[in-house]
């Protein structure tokens, strides 16, 4: 065995020999540092002649390229090794609770909005939103609200201040919504108008700010028949009972002829306002929770339709008054104080939101 034959045994035995990282560091700098043993070797090629370096050269690379990769494998080796052992010392209980985390919780406002939403897109309506800030024609006039209505007096409506082509509102209801779909767009229509309303009124049951959501249908051929199965199927979903019944009752909004006030039967349990079942039942009564009627035929025509071709209803409720209804709240100024106990109480889990599909009252 020559010398070079020796050298590459001795060597690849001290790098199988290695125990640890640091152990072949030291193999790998006695070999290949700048005083290692092959290191030398290859410093000896300059001083040869072109015959020993032609026979030596390539022997001496090919030590030198063996034992690099022999270091490397073995070192991937002991670092496999080190992995391995420390997985299996250092284990994990994956079944320990983590530590708490501050969550919120979804507003029942946003709440019913969703319901409401999955409800009536199960029915196939659209959600349509307009501006806050509203000129009166929209407001007013092309809902067939003339310029004497009580509803345009100040202290039931505010109005901004300022210069403007026409007098401009804090809108009073979602009904310009409906005015801005019907001039945009062609029949048949079929959406709900969601979104805050204002007007000059507070109390227990009133806020200057609240939330409405209103539907329209413009289609040929539209009947009161409709409009009852459309406000039966919506509540009975709502409130999650067959039992609901409803009770119409004759009224007057200047945009819709002829108009009703839509009560809902309930019954008192332990002191508490259930809907369900007849209002004339024994311990019942009649909460009226809906407004509606057909479309006025001057509404229809402000907004360029043909009212002996089209024809539609309306509907409008309180999403506030919805909620204190299903959820047992019995103070709409509740709502806005931002009181987190009164949040943590009443809200909804963020990804536990209840949905027509998902189980409303879940």
């Amino acid at each position: 065995m020559t010398d070079l034959d020796q050298l590459k045994a001795d060597l690849l035995a001290a790098i199988d020999a290695a125990t640890g990282v640091d152990a072949l560091e030291a193999v790998r700098v006695h070999a290949l540092g700048k005083q290692g043993a092959l290191t030398g070797l290859l410093k000896t090629l300059g001083g040869m002649s072109p015959e020993e370096r032609q026979e030596s050269g390539p022997r001496i690379h090919g030590l030198r390229e063996a034992v690099t990769e022999a270091i490397a494998a073995r070192k991937a080796a002991l670092e496999g090794a080190a992995l391995e052992a420390k997985l299996a010392s250092e284990t994990l209980d994956m079944t320990l609770p983590v530590d708490g985390v501050a969550a919120g919780t979804v507003h029942p406002i946003s709440q019913v909005m969703d319901e409401l939403a999955e409800i009536f897109a199960d029915m196939g309506f659209a959600v349509a939103t307009g501006p806050e800030i509203e000129d009166d024609w929209h407001n007013f006039t092309a809902l067939n609200i003339p310029e004497m209505h009580p509803a345009r007096a100040m202290h039931d409506t505010f109005y901004l201040a300022g210069a403007h082509e026409r007098p401009m509102v804090l809108r009073t209801h979602t009904s310009p919504v409906q005015i801005r779909t019907m001039t945009s767009q062609q029949p048949p229509i079929r959406i709900i108008a969601p979104g805050r309303v204002y007007r000059s009124d507070s109390d227990a049951t009133h806020t200057p700010m609240f939330h409405q959501i209103e539907g329209l249908v413009i289609d040929k051929g539209i009947t009161l028949g409709h409009l009852k199965w459309t406000l039966e199927t919506f509540l009975k979903a709502y409130f999650e009972r067959d039992d609901i019944v409803l009770r119409l009752r004759p009224s007057y909004f200047p945009f819709t002829e002829p108009s009703a006030e839509v009560d809902v039967g309930f019954t008192w349990i332990n002191g508490k306002r259930v809907i369900g079942g007849s209002g004339d039942a024994e311990g019942g009564g009649w909460m009226e929770v809906l407004g509606s009627g057909m479309v006025h035929r001057r509404v229809i025509e402000a907004c360029g339709l043909d009212p002996d071709e089209w024809q539609g209803f309306a509907f409008g409720t309180g999403v506030d008054r919805l909620a204190m209804l299903k959820y047992g709240m019995d103070d709409l100024r509740a709502f806005f104080d931002g009181d987190l106990r009164w949040l943590k109480h009443y809200g909804f889990a963020a990804l536990d939101v209840p949905t027509l599909s998902g189980g409303v009252g879940a």
